[in-house]
């Protein structure tokens, strides 16, 4: 084998087609575009045209709301939360908050704040900071010794107090 004779796989590479370069392309004049009108021009708008119909998007009824004030919680288990200290990635003599979990990888971003979850059981006693906490969650760290406490959301700067 020589350099030369490499080559690809036959109909591996196809060739792009090239419009308006005469009749016997096959794709000359109109390009396989179709006649006039707005389709055959560039910068088409016609994604939910119906033909002057009322089009369907705006024949339906709008439903939903999004919340801009809405706060948004990183979300962590107890389960997770007695692995991390299982594998050392979590001081359980240290206060357990959102930015040591984030510290020691367990989060990958604060968010607006830590929710604690009572997924799983906590065998460890721990002193944990939340923005919130299940009962179930608070009821399993108390059992374990520990205890829970809560922080008031983070307040924007033109909100009246």
């Amino acid at each position: 084998m020589k350099l030369s004779d490499i080559a690809d796989n036959a109909g591996s590479r196809k060739k792009r087609m090239r419009v308006g370069r005469g009749i016997g392309s096959g794709k000359g004049k109109t390009s396989g575009r179709g006649g006039k009108g707005q389709t055959a021009r560039s910068g088409v708008r016609i994604k939910g045209f119906e033909g002057g119909q009322m089009p369907m998007h705006r024949r339906l009824p709008k439903r939903g709301f999004n919340n801009i004030f809405r706060l948004d919680f990183a979300e962590i288990n107890l389960d997770r939360l007695q692995e991390a200290i299982d594998n050392k990635l979590v001081d359980a003599g240290a206060t357990v908050n959102v930015e040591s979990l984030v510290k020691a990888g367990v989060l990958r971003r604060a968010k607006d704040g830590l929710r604690l979850l009572g997924r799983g059981e906590i065998k460890t006693k721990l002193t944990i900071e939340a923005h919130g906490a299940s009962k179930s969650a608070i009821a399993a760290v108390e059992k374990a010794g520990g205890s829970v406490k809560i922080l008031a959301p983070a307040k924007d700067e033109g909100e009246a107090a």
